[in-house]
This record gives structure tokens, C-alpha cells and sequence, in this order.
């Protein structure tokens, strides 16, 4: 038993001992990671073992047990894509293909709007793919733009996270909105789609473009050694002719290449289901876990190329970007297992019995419960299942005057709000991007939370005065 479930400990939490444990866990996360600086792995790893011990949910002798549980679970999702992102993304602007691409965008934009272009090319990657597997396919080419403008570094991750995390929440058949319509009584995929595209554009717009161009005249990010790349290889890169470059075509294959595969099983299961035969072929060909690694090889066969690398030396450089692969992926993983421990602690049940009773709207209330969740543990997933779970039996939506789909939608944004220290995805941005902990915090976290708030007042604005009922 929990040290802290004895009588004397309970009666001192009672039914606040989950909002004990997460307040606890965010002291310990902030003392270890930001007042004594310790590594972002050990501090997360310690503070997810701080939650364990103070939450009466989970057996003290298996507080252990339980934070490796979960470290590998989270592992098992994203080891093999974000190593092989790290061999795409030292492959990429190595090579200069990022670089390539960057070209071909600012020829089309001007240099002056190229936000623009990373901006739609992240969200139109994500309506198919998962928000991480963007990032990792996006986060290349925002440290060339970076390198190639000499400036503009906060901007180029804004948009990129933009457009990725906003159609993540909103836009059908993105997993977390496809699921959440599933669960809504009378949604229509179809019009979920139409509606998700409308509350997205204002959302990524205004937490992408407004956003991005504001917070980047106040800070100047500069361009860190990060995906085992440093400034001044990608600043070379910048001043080569595009005959030293490889193809628009051979730069893109390892982009496209993930996005056809992961797009295929998407499509088979949205418009096929789960069980036609050809998903025996696509869920093996379109798991991000074979899809990253077709397009690792892509990218590292024209890195060779291009380097005109020996063996040797192809081996030892692609056995670096694995190295500094490897650190992204425990920190996003612990991060993760930080996010799953107050999970388990109970702070997400916590939260909606205590809010799903308030006497205000239903998008609203819908908009609050996901939001709360979201902050407490950390994953937009759970946050927008577990709200679409209550407001699904609470008998909520017969009560709704306008489409079910706007119920979805303000879900969705409450599920975004505020990526902090328990979301993998926060370590994931800080990573890849070579940022600090207060660079995320005003770019990414700032981000999600406008975006989130946008999104919510887009779904109000819509919703009365094109109710769809």
C-alpha cells in the first residue's frame, strides 16, 4: 500500500488527493527542471516517481514498476520514428535537400512570406499523418529557412507547429477528431470534416501567422546544434548553387514518400473500415514505424550521394544522428510517463466530476472539461476522448440547438490548450527544434493555448449564426 493512503495522510488530501498529486508534481517538475536544471530525462524521470509515491492510487511497491511501464509504452510508440526522424533530419540538411526545398518555397513566396509556405505545408501533412511525424518531416526544413533567411527562427516553428497541432484536433481523419466524432450520437463525418476545416483556418492562421510574426519581433532564436546538425554546416549549405544540390524530386522523396504510406492505411480505414482486405497490406506499409524508415533510407542514400561518403564514414554519421535520436526520444518518452502517472494518480476523473456538472453551455462546458484534463496530464488524445466519453452520457448533446459537430470541434480545442512539461509533445518541439525551456513555453505553449482559445471562439462565432441543426 501507498505510504500516503494511510487514514491520517487520506483525511489530510481526501478527495482532493489527486489535485494534491498533481500540484506536487508540478513543484517537483519545476524545482528539477527549471531551478535546479538537472538533464530534462532525469528530472522528468524523478518527478513522475515524486506523483507515484504521493498518489494513493498506485501501490507504493509499484511505484517503480509502474514509471517503466509506462517509459516503454511510451517508447514502443514513437523509439523507431523519431530515431529514424533523426536520420531523416541529419540526412536532409546534410545533403541540402532541405535546403533545396526551402528554395523551391521561397521562389513561389519571396524569402519575406516563406511562412507562409511551412505554414500550409504543415497542415496539409497533417490531415493524414500524426502531429509528431510532421514535426519530424517539417522541423529540417524550418532550421534551413532559418539558415538560408538569417533570421525569423521563432516564426518558422510557430507555423510548423501550427499547422500540425491545429489540424491534429480538428480535421477528420486525423485520429483524435475522427475518434471524438465516433463517439458524439448523430455526427456526420462528412460535415465533421467541412467544420473542422472552418474552425482550423482561423485557429492556425491566428496562432501560426499572428502569432508567429508577433512573438518573433521579441525574440531572437538562434540556430543551435540540434538533429546532429549545427548552424554553420546549414549556413554553408545556404551559400551552395542549386547544382550542388540535390533535385526538387530527390530532396522530396523522403517527405513524400512517409506521407503517401501513412496516408494509404489512413484513407483504407476511413473510407473502407478496419477490416477491408487491403488494410493487411497498407497497416503494415503505412505504420509510421515502416513509413519513417522507407523514408530514412531515402533520405540517407542521397545524403551518401550527395557527400560522396565512404562506408565507413555513411555508417559512423548516420550512427551520430541515431545517438542524438536516441536522447529525443527517452526525454519525449519520460515525458510522457510523467503525463501517464497523473494520469493513474486520477486527476483526470478528478477534473470531470467536478466540472461536468456546471450550469453553462454544453460547448462551453465541453471546451473546459478537455481543457482541464489536457493541462493536468498532458496528452490532447485522452483529453478530447474522456470528454467526448461524458459528454456522450451525460445526454448533453440532445440538449445541443446546433450541429453535433461544433461539439466536436470545441472539444478538439480544449484537448490543444497549453502543451507544457507532462506532454511528450513539448519535449518533442524543445528537441528536434534546439530550444530552451523558455523558448517552448513562448512558442509552443503559447501556441496551443491561442489556438485553442481561437479555436473555441471560431466554434461560438460559427455556431450562432450557422447553427447546421
Amino acid at each position: 500500500m501507498n505510504v500516503f493512503a494511510n487514514p491520517h495522510v487520506a483525511q489530510l488530501g481526501g478527495a482532493h488527493s489527486p489535485l494534491i498529486a498533481f500540484l506536487v508534481g508540478l513543484v517537483a517538475v519545476i524545482l528539477l527542471l527549471v531551478y535546479w536544471d538537472l538533464p530534462a530525462f532525469v528530472g522528468l524521470v524523478i518527478a513522475t516517481l515524486v506523483v507515484g509515491i504521493v498518489a494513493p492510487q498506485v501501490a507504493f511497491a509499484e511505484v517503480p514498476a509502474r514509471v517503466a511501464e509506462s517509459f516503454g509504452e511510451g517508447m514502443a510508440g514513437i523509439g523507431i520514428p523519431i530515431l529514424m526522424a533523426a536520420v531523416i533530419g541529419k540526412s536532409m540538411m546534410a545533403s541540402g535537400a532541405a535546403e533545396r526545398i526551402v528554395r523551391g518555397f521561397t521562389s513561389l513566396t519571396g524569402s519575406e512570406n516563406s511562412d507562409f509556405a511551412l505554414w500550409g505545408s504543415s497542415s496539409f501533412l497533417a490531415i493524414p499523418v500524426f502531429f509528431d511525424n510532421v514535426f519530424y518531416l517539417m522541423a529540417p526544413l524550418a532550421r534551413s529557412m532559418r539558415a538560408r533567411v538569417g533570421k525569423n527562427y521563432a516564426l518558422y516553428l510557430v507555423v510548423v507547429g501550427a499547422g500540425a497541432a491545429t489540424t491534429h484536433v480538428f480535421v477528420p481523419p486525423t485520429p483524435g477528431p475522427l475518434a471524438v466524432a465516433e463517439e458524439i450520437p448523430g455526427t456526420n463525418l462528412g460535415m465533421t470534416i467541412l467544420v473542422g476545416l472552418t474552425v482550423a483556418g482561423p485557429s492556425a492562421f491566428v496562432g501560426g501567422i499572428v502569432y508567429g510574426r508577433w512573438i518573433n519581433r521579441r525574440m531572437d532564436i538562434p540556430l543551435r546544434d540540434a538533429m546532429d546538425t549545427t548552424g554553420d554546416e546549414l549556413s554553408e549549405l545556404a551559400e551552395r548553387s542549386n547544382s550542388q544540390l540535390p533535385g526538387v524530386l530527390e530532396a522530396s522523396l523522403p517527405i513524400l514518400l512517409a506521407v503517401a504510406l501513412v496516408a494509404s492505411d489512413t484513407a483504407a480505414t476511413t473510407f473502407l473500415g478496419e477490416e477491408a482486405p487491403i488494410r493487411s497490406i497498407t497497416g503494415f506499409f503505412g505504420d509510421p514505424n515502416f513509413a519513417l524508415t522507407a523514408a530514412a533510407i531515402a533520405a540517407a542514400l542521397t545524403y551518401r550521394r550527395m557527400r560522396a561518403l565512404s562506408d565507413e564514414a555513411w555508417g559512423d554519421e548516420l550512427t551520430e544522428a541515431l545517438k542524438s535520436g536516441g536522447n529525443i526520444a527517452a526525454i519525449t518518452a519520460a515525458g510522457g510517463a510523467f503525463g501517464a502517472m497523473l494520469a493513474a494518480a486520477g486527476i483526470g476523473d478528478y477534473i470531470t466530476n467536478l466540472l461536468s456538472g456546471l450550469g453553462i453551455g454544453v460547448l462551453v462546458t465541453a471546451w473546459l472539461i478537455a481543457a482541464t484534463v489536457r493541462i493536468a496530464q498532458g496528452s490532447a488524445t485522452v483529453a478530447m476522448l474522456t470528454t467526448a466519453g461524458i459528454m456522450a452520457g451525460s445526454g448533453a448533446v440532445a440538449s445541443l440547438s446546433v450541429n453535433p459537430a461544433y461539439l466536436v470541434m470545441a472539444i478538439g480545442a480544449g484537448g490543444n490548450i497549453c502543451s507544457w512539461y507532462n506532454d511528450s509533445g513539448f519535449w518533442l518541439v524543445k528537441e528536434i527544434g534546439g530550444l530552451t525551456q523558455t523558448e517552448t513555453l513562448k512558442t509552443w505553449t503559447a501556441l496551443t493555448t491561442i489556438v485553442s482559445v481561437t479555436g473555441l471562439l471560431t466554434v461560438i462565432v460559427l455556431s450562432t449564426f450557422f447553427p447546421l441543426a
